[in-house]
């Protein structure tokens, strides 16, 4: 898939992508819309950052390209290419415990902090990891 040189667009499928982590220069977009809900995009070689009304969603670092991405009552799945090692932060349901799936292979139970974040690594390349979260039940 290519590098989303907007920052940020809407699938035909109502999936987001974003990210560009080849971008030397910060691409914003401020109030792109989706649902009366307001999105920004912060992204380039070092950081990829979505946020929702002014809420962090997903953060890579350093920057990434997030395809499809879906976030669910339940789940959360997208797609993800960058270069090397990556941290990745979500922001999801406070104190509650999700499994973190990387191409279908179960890797953890990660329980959320106290501001509803998990952290995770994983190494990134052109070749596109499929990355999902679900809450435990």
């Amino acid at each position: 898939m290519a590098i989303i040189q907007e920052g940020i667009v809407l699938n035909e499928d109502k999936t987001l992508s974003f990210g560009n982590y080849e971008a030397i220069e910060k691409i914003k977009v401020e109030n792109f819309t989706l649902d009366k809900d307001k999105y920004k995009v912060r992204t380039h070689k070092e950081v990829t950052r979505l946020s929702k009304n002014g809420v962090l969603v997903l953060e890579t670092v350093p920057g990434a390209t997030i395809h499809n991405f879906d976030k669910k009552e339940k789940e959360v799945s997208f797609l993800a290419e960058g270069m090397g090692d990556t941290l990745i932060t979500l922001e999801l349901e406070e104190n509650t415990t999700y499994s973190l799936y990387i191409n279908d292979l179960k890797i953890d139970n990660i329980k959320t902090n106290i501001s509803g974040k998990i952290n995770f690594s994983t190494t990134l390349s052109k070749d596109m990891q499929e990355i999902k979260i679900e809450k435990f039940s």
